[in-house]
């Protein structure tokens, strides 16, 4: 890393200010960081729970005569000026604080980012986007208005896509062959192989019918053992049928790939993506092409990992990995005997990093921003892909749609298209909103299914970026 050395160069100021819109345990995170910081300092932060707001600080270590409860941007800007740190649950404040540099938006409900976001460009300020929803409904509109208002819209630093777009650069920039590259779900399968069973490692609460622990047939126990070499296909086939009650990715994971494939280009292979369980060694040798032993049809492709692992194996910690090739053969053999993991022919090899730290590393993105006035992205942000559900089960009409954590419905990543009766609706524009008719479960939702909300910013926004892309508009986005 260099940063260090950008910032004394190139640095536009001493400190970044921050204002967190969101105090769950992502926006937490970025507080908590806070004293430990150079250059970073969070002045505000807002959530619905006050309660939340306030602990973020004191979770900090911040003493509460520190602290000030302010709910206009008046008012928290004089306490601001007299050495506080402002909370509230007026979120719509945080922007309009003059004091403020980078908006963090994490409140995980699109609408509300989206009218957050456009606050923050009205009001000049850069914004750190955490609500991966609104990124991949209308990211790509968003970035295009921050740039015409000289401001910066970046991903971050500790979420998945951002940490795989960066990976995906690097390789780039290095001159690599990017075959695919993904992230690891968060969960893990801990293969016990002396008691035959399967169980994951997860910090998340295991609904049924899916089970922690399962006990592996004897005559599927050759499926768990290292892929051998042509036999990819027929081995995550069999490995997704005997691992079937195991807690899966869920829409929130297709949901970063989304957005991780509308900046990087790379595509899916099939819309619910495969997510293999693959140990680390593996993932060079599965995910390939078919010519190299793989199971893609070609290269470019993004995707899912489950870890599977020993009990006293390291795993992907919830990383991001590259599977890469050099097309100059001798730097192709550095690449494979210098300690990568390669597939049996030596034509591919993983690179991976096997941790996301969530809001704790997020101070670099917010740094850059602030500091040198750069996102930590890519520069070709498209509406290359939709993230849309299908009904996991019957939704009857005037049932209210929940968010990506829901189980109503799961998630495919297809072609993008513009809102339009028969059309798949974004997963983002679903949420909160009711069923205008019966659906059956297995139906791909379509916007004639669904009752429009009256006044939506998100609406409005993905409606600009449909009429953006297809054709530059005479008009600038932002007044």
């Amino acid at each position: 890393m260099i940063y260090h050395h950008l910032y004394k160069k190139f640095a536009t100021k001493d400190v970044v200010r921050v204002g967190v819109i969101g105090a769950g345990n992502y926006g937490t995170a970025i507080v908590t960081q806070d004293p430990y910081t150079p250059m970073l300092r969070v002045i505000a932060v807002a959530d619905l729970s006050l309660e939340a707001a306030k602990g973020a600080y004191l979770k900090a270590g911040f003493d509460e005569a520190e602290l000030a409860y302010c709910t206009s941007e008046g008012e928290a800007q004089e306490q601001i000026a007299q050495g506080k740190r402002v909370y509230t649950d007026r979120c719509e404040i945080i922007a309009r604080i003059p004091e403020v540099d980078i908006v963090c938006e994490s409140t995980g409900v699109p609408e509300a980012s989206a009218v957050y976001t456009l606050d923050a460009f009205a009001n000049r300020k850069h914004v750190a986007m955490i609500t991966k929803d609104c990124d991949a409904s209308i990211g790509p509109l968003l970035k295009r208005m921050a740039g015409e208002v000289g401001v910066v819209y970046t991903p971050v630093d500790g979420d998945q896509h951002g940490l795989l777009i960066q990976l995906y650069e690097w390789a780039k920039s290095i001159g690599l062959t990017v075959i695919s590259g993904g992230k690891a779900t968060d969960g893990e399968y801990i293969y016990d192989e002396a008691r035959g069973t399967v169980t994951i490692k997860t910090d998340k609460k295991i609904h049924a019918p899916y089970q922690e622990t399962i006990t592996i047939a004897p005559e599927d126990r050759k499926y768990l053992e290292m892929i051998p070499k042509g036999r990819a296909a027929e081995y995550i086939e069999k490995r997704a049928q005997i691992l079937s009650l195991l807690p899966q990715p869920g829409s929130y994971d297709l949901c970063e790939m989304t957005v991780a494939a509308n900046y990087t280009g790379l595509a899916p292979a099939i819309d619910t993506l495969v997510h293999a369980p693959l140990r680390i060694t593996e993932i060079p040798v599965a995910y390939c092409s078919k010519e190299q032993g793989g199971i893609f049809e070609r290269d470019g492709i993004i995707d899912l990992a489950t870890c599977m692992r020993a009990p006293i194996e390291s795993g992907l910690g919830g990383g991001v990995f590259l599977v890469v090739r050099c097309d100059n053969a001798y730097s192709n053999h550095v690449l494979t005997t210098k300690g990568q993991i390669a597939n049996y022919d030596d034509t591919t090899a993983v690179i991976y990093r096997p941790y996301h730290l969530c809001g704790v590393e997020t101070s670099s993105s917010l740094l850059v921003a602030g500091l040198l006035g750069l996102d930590t992205a890519s520069d070709n942000f498209l509406p290359r892909y939709d993230l849309i559900k299908v009904t996991a089960r019957d939704i009857k009409a005037g049932d209210v749609f929940g968010n990506d954590h829901s189980p109503q419905l799961s998630a495919r990543i297809v072609p993008a298209a513009p809102i339009a009766p028969g059309n798949p609706v974004i997963s983002a524009l679903l949420t909160g909103n009711r069923a205008r008719v019966d659906i059956p479960a297995g139906t791909v939702v379509t916007y004639d299914m669904i009752e429009e909300p009256a006044g939506s910013e998100l609406w409005r926004l993905r409606r600009l970026q449909d009429e953006t892309f297809l054709r530059e508009p005479a008009q600038t986005l932002v007044a």
